[in-house]
């Protein structure tokens, strides 16, 4: 009797088992979704970093957007140029002129600079928390220096310096995350048109006298820059590049702009040229420090 049930028992799984392949193998053919190939492929040559610099969730969502023709094939910041010639040839398409966009700071006021500036103890330390609070600092446009650009960043390409975020452009790879993160909008991505682009450091859209109240350095808005030419305007107390006519072989078109702003607030940001390390190249480089881990215990004079 014994033996009759175990058999039965074990005929019973074999046929639920056979009847559940049947059901399965059904399923997957009444179900079955056909995917481009062309999706794996474009998803293939992508970097995979899933940072969201293309205005998509991640690389497999920009990957069906290209493929649907709802995304241009240049649109990836890490990849860069040769990811977007390889996506071009899985499509088929004619890659056109394609500019990497890079973080600049619009705010060049270190620590000492900003004015008015109270100390922050009771919230949390970060930037979109200190922006809640009215009069953390004198100014309401600049830096909060509290680092949420350098946390967001995965490239380690972003770092407070003396109160004020610092884009070091050797890592950078133009992924957005910090222009993103920061609550007072003080870092947008830029066209780099060369190596080194003009950028306005300051984005306070105050009168001058309340600028100058506020912080050493900010603009005052006195439109010097657009006297010479349209490639400036000033707008909201604040002036402006418009890049679409910016043309980096021709530095004739701000050199006067740059050298009239009283503030000093149009700078050059990016990696250095070629004519900026020959201009230091006969500089003696300052030594090495070497790190000499020591606490107050090694200098304990011990009696006993």
């Amino acid at each position: 009797m014994t033996t009759l049930l175990i058999i039965l028992a074990a005929g019973t799984m074999l046929v639920l088992a056979l009847f559940m392949a049947y059901v399965l193998g059904w399923a997957n053919q009444a179900f079955h979704v056909e995917v481009d190939p062309r999706i794996e492929a474009v998803n293939e040559a992508l970097p995979g970093a899933n940072c969201g610099g293309c205005g998509f969730v991640g690389c497999g969502e920009y990957a069906e957007a290209v493929v649907a023709g709802n995304a241009p094939p240049d649109k990836c910041p890490v990849g860069g140029a040769a990811c977007a010639e390889k996506i071009a040839q899985i499509l088929g398409l004619e890659l056109g002129e394609s500019l990497p966009y890079r973080p600049a700071v619009h705010c060049g006021a270190h620590t000492d600079d900003k004015l008015k500036r109270h100390d922050y103890h009771d919230g949390e330390r970060t930037c979109a928390s200190a922006n809640l609070v009215a009069g953390v600092q004198g100014c309401s446009f600049g830096c909060l220096g509290f680092g949420d650009c350098e946390q967001a960043c995965d490239y380690d390409a972003v770092h407070v310096i003396d109160g004020l975020a610092t884009i070091d452009y050797d890592k950078c790879v133009g992924c957005g995350a910090c222009a993103r993160v920061c609550p007072r909008k003080v870092i947008s991505m830029v066209p780099f048109k060369a190596e080194k682009m003009l950028v306005v450091a300051c984005c306070n859209r105050d009168f001058g006298k309340e600028v100058k109240a506020v912080c050493k350095v900010g603009c005052i808005g006195c439109k010097a820059c657009a006297k010479f030419g349209e490639l400036f305007l000033v707008e909201d107390n604040i002036s402006r590049i418009n890049y679409d006519d910016y043309d980096p072989d021709k530095p004739e078109q701000v050199a006067k702009a740059v050298e009239k702003c009283p503030a000093s607030r149009l700078t050059y940001v990016g990696a250095p040229t070629e004519a900026d390390l020959a201009a230091v190249a006969d500089e003696e480089a300052l030594p090495v420090v070497e790190a000499k881990p020591e606490t107050t215990v090694d200098k304990t004079k011990w009696q006993g």
